[in-house]
């Protein structure tokens, strides 16, 4: 991506369109404020706009890498569901395949006896990617060190947080909305959290994001592309219907790929596939509409339609049976041999499919049935509808240590790790989600369309399921487009270097003032994020809702 020729410190998104075009034509008075006469003057030279450009996400980066990877190995101890996934990925490194463990193995695993498991595989309900993601910190740094399993899931946490920047630039088309975008998804709670923890939903989240980009490079590049083809067309003289399927679209492929990697994490993935298949065949029909094609519906979807399929979903496919490619050449993965029992192998029509493929379509059944029968009660357990109102935050570790032990001075004192959002930030995005609603019903604007199918697709499925088990923390996979909506907010509110400048001032220090809150809030919080000894009326300081306690 190369340095664009205008300021890259410059504000486009815009607010009502017809004010907007109002105050372009009011050349009286005088322009911008105090941040836009700073900017003038720190990037004046091609040198200091690069240093900007490059710099400024760098640096945020940096900080969401300290933030995450600060004192990690602390607990020294397994931390809510990584009983599991650290457990499964050690095995999978050591035997090929999850294997189990005996009754009450954490306490030695933390102890650091961690060769207890046994030949017998063990009943797991996730594919295995985001677990050998975890795996490759313990082949690093061994299964006795906490900081190597949780290292993975903090370099993910930390890349998704440049990747959210480079789509933010090039959604927004603004460096500085894209570093707002950054730094408050670098400092806020429950980024920080999943990424200081070995659970998969970190890894679903980058992978979704990254696909989400790909799906935001597509779009620019398919309208050019169908209007170069259907020039060329009209050139001879048709006059096209339908207009031309378009097959070589390698961002379509590429998303249909980290929508793959994403659902070789969680299932979940597979939301982000369908919202975003459909999201491809409507943005195609609008943009045959705008091209002036007739049948411009039925093109999108009878003609479009299947090329665009073919392109996403077979390569998830894929990328998906890959994942599991340890169970198909291992003889001890769980089921493995299901189908070669003769009183399980298929009869009939589908005799002829190979026990390998009977035994592992009979695994996936399992694990579905698995997953929308799970209601287990759980203390922390949330209902969906309550997810955007932060109502009830995980709780993933919580200790007592006694005076003398652990920083503790005087009891009582507390460590704690709450998966909890920034409440800032949390609370202004679900604001914001309702103001994208209102302009996208409005407006009709694609990015404020493109930012809300993300939120979609990681958030409305789970409505469906409001008897299941399932938490607040689930919430990182759409956190991102939260942000993405908060900062397209925000950018209205600020509007462009060329409003009037009490107006442009005023909208400047709502941000600043807003930006600053949210960096007091992360202070605030931080040690209830990273198991910080503290005080016990500390911890309680944090208890904003009796339901956070």
């Amino acid at each position: 991506m190369s340095t664009p020729n205008r300021d890259p410190s410059a504000l486009v998104v815009t607010g009502d369109p017809a004010a907007a075009a109002g105050a372009a034509g009011d050349d009286e008075g005088e322009r911008g404020s105090w941040l836009d006469d700073l900017a003038s003057r720190m990037l004046s030279t091609p040198r200091r706009r690069l240093a900007w450009y490059w710099g400024a996400p760098l640096l945020v980066t940096l900080v969401a890498g300290i933030l995450r990877i600060w004192n990690l190995g602390h607990p020294h101890a397994l931390v809510f569901d990584e009983t599991f996934y650290v457990k499964d990925a050690w095995t999978l490194l050591s035997n090929g395949y999850e294997s189990a463990w005996p009754e009450n193995a954490d306490e030695a695993f933390n102890r650091g006896e961690t060769s207890g498991f046994l030949d017998d595989p063990s009943y797991v309900v996730h594919p295995p990617l985001g677990k050998w993601l975890i795996a490759l910190g313990m082949a690093v740094f061994g299964a006795g060190d906490s900081f190597g399993w949780r290292i993975s899931t903090a370099i993910v946490g930390t890349l998704a947080v440049f990747v959210l920047m480079l789509i933010a630039r090039k959604l927004f088309a603004s460096t500085l909305l894209a570093v707002l975008a950054g730094s408050l998804f670098a400092i806020d709670g429950h980024a920080i959290v999943m990424s200081r923890v070995a659970v998969l939903d970190n890894s679903v989240m980058l992978f979704t994001l990254l696909g989400f980009g790909c799906v935001l490079l597509d779009r620019e590049r398919h309208e050019r592309v169908l209007g170069e083809r259907l020039a060329a067309a009209r050139a001879t003289g048709a006059d096209p219907a339908w207009g031309p399927v378009l097959w070589w679209r390698p961002l379509v492929l590429g998303a249909g790929l980290c929508f793959g990697l994403a659902s070789s994490v969680k299932w979940s993935g597979l939301y982000f596939l369908a919202a975003f298949g459909l999201y491809l065949i409507v943005v195609d029909a609008l943009a045959r509409r705008r091209a002036g094609l007739a049948l411009w519906t039925s093109a999108a979807v009878l003609k479009q339609g299947p090329a665009t399929f073919l392109l996403l979903v077979p390569p998830a496919v894929a990328m998906y049976l890959v994942s599991w490619t340890n169970w198909f050449v291992s003889d001890r993965g769980y089921y493995r041999h299901w189908a070669d029992q003769s009183s399980n192998a298929w009869t009939g029509t589908f005799s002829w499919v190979p026990p390998v493929w009977q035994s592992f379509l009979h695994y996936q059944q399992s694990i579905y049935n698995f997953h929308v029968g799970l209601k287990a009660p759980h203390p922390y357990s949330a209902d969906p509808v309550s997810w955007l109102a932060l109502i009830r935050p995980t709780s993933m570790w919580y200790a007592s240590p006694r005076a003398g032990a652990d920083g503790c001075i005087a009891e009582p004192c507390s460590q704690a790790i709450t998966s909890i959002a920034n409440p800032l930030i949390w609370w202004a995005a679900a604001a914001a989600l309702l103001y994208l609603v209102y302009r996208l019903a409005r407006y009709r604007e694609w990015r404020v369309g493109l930012i809300l199918m993300g939120t979609v697709a990681g958030y409305l499925p789970w409505l469906l399921y409001t008897g299941r088990t399932v938490f607040q923390f689930y919430t990182i996979v759409f956190l991102p487009y939260l942000l993405l909506g908060l900062v397209f907010a925000l950018g209205v509110l600020l509007g462009s270097p060329e409003d009037e400048r009490s107006r442009r001032t005023r909208a400047v220090w709502v941000a600043v003032i807003f930006v600053v809150a949210a960096a007091a809030l992360t202070a605030f919080w931080f040690p209830l994020w990273s198991a910080t000894t503290v005080p016990y009326w500390f911890w309680m300081l944090h208890s904003w809702l009796p339901t956070w306690v």
